[in-house]
């Protein structure tokens, strides 16, 4: 019987790169998206859904039982960019990121796991990011957003263990994918103390993304993820230096990591 996958987010980027690939595999596959009548030319079902919304979730999965009867694996893959001064990004925006990054997989999971747990197994695997291991300058709200989940993951796998259900987490770094155009930047203000080092990091952070890797790499690191029969807590998926980043933060001094991240983004 071919696996059942939903992969919220899975309109473009990442999430339709991993759809496509699975889809190739023979897994059924579902994706997700706020406005599903955008993409007319997917190769597999958009269902509605808007992580902020929690009706949507809730109409979403209701709609995937329906039509298939069995989840096998969720993939939490939908999330939303943010930069700016944490001091200069409005209370919303910080609220609405972390709705978004947060708490809209928490409840996925929630509204997945009954159905999951009658069918005996299953798999859920949260995507987060490398940026989610270390507060970096200008991106603070989006990796304590994708931080934050990597812990939630932690301790749901411990939760969820006796149902035979399997929680992991995968973190990956900058890949080639539309996330910078989507994302909220707190606007570069002209009479701001941050005006110069915010706008030159901006620079760079776009700069990276668009240097990235193809997401096709982070579709077949997926893949292999469900093909094997007992995950890790965690992957990460990218290049050595961002790999390798989170290897020195456990390693070094707290200051004279803080003085390499100053370093990196010259500031």
């Amino acid at each position: 019987m071919s696996k059942v996958v939903l992969i919220t987010g899975g309109s473009s980027g990442i999430g339709k790169s991993i759809g496509e690939l699975l889809l190739e595999k023979g897994y059924i596959v579902y994706g997700t998206s706020r406005n599903p009548q955008n993409y007319p030319n997917s190769r597999f079902p958009i269902l509605a859904l808007d992580l902020t919304q929690k009706d949507t979730i809730k109409s979403c999965i209701e709609i995937l039982f329906e039509k298939e009867n069995r989840l096998d694996v969720l993939i939490n893959n939908a999330g939303k960019g943010i930069t700016g001064p944490i001091e200069e990004i409005s209370e919303v925006e910080i609220k609405r990121n972390f709705e978004t990054n947060l708490f809209g997989p928490i409840n996925t999971i929630k509204f997945v796991l009954p159905h999951m747990r009658k069918q005996n197994s299953g798999l859920i695997i949260n995507i987060t990011s490398i940026a989610g291991y270390m507060g970096l300058p200008y991106r603070g709200i989006y990796s304590a957003s994708k931080g934050a989940l990597e812990l939630i993951t932690e301790a749901f796998r411990m939760e969820i263990k006796d149902f035979n259900i399997q929680m992991t987490n995968v973190a990956p770094g900058d890949f080639a994918t539309n996330i910078a155009a989507g994302r909220y930047h707190a606007p570069v203000l002209e009479n701001s103390l941050y005006k110069i080092p915010y706008g030159n990091t901006l620079t760079l952070m776009n700069e990276h993304v668009n240097g990235g890797s193809n997401p096709t790499i982070m579709a077949n690191a997926i893949l292999k993820i469900i093909q094997t029969n007992k995950p890790k807590i965690h992957y990460k998926v990218g290049g050595f230096l961002e790999k390798i980043s989170i290897v020195l933060k456990r390693i070094l001094p707290d200051r004279v990591y803080e003085k390499m991240l100053l370093k990196f983004y010259k500031l």
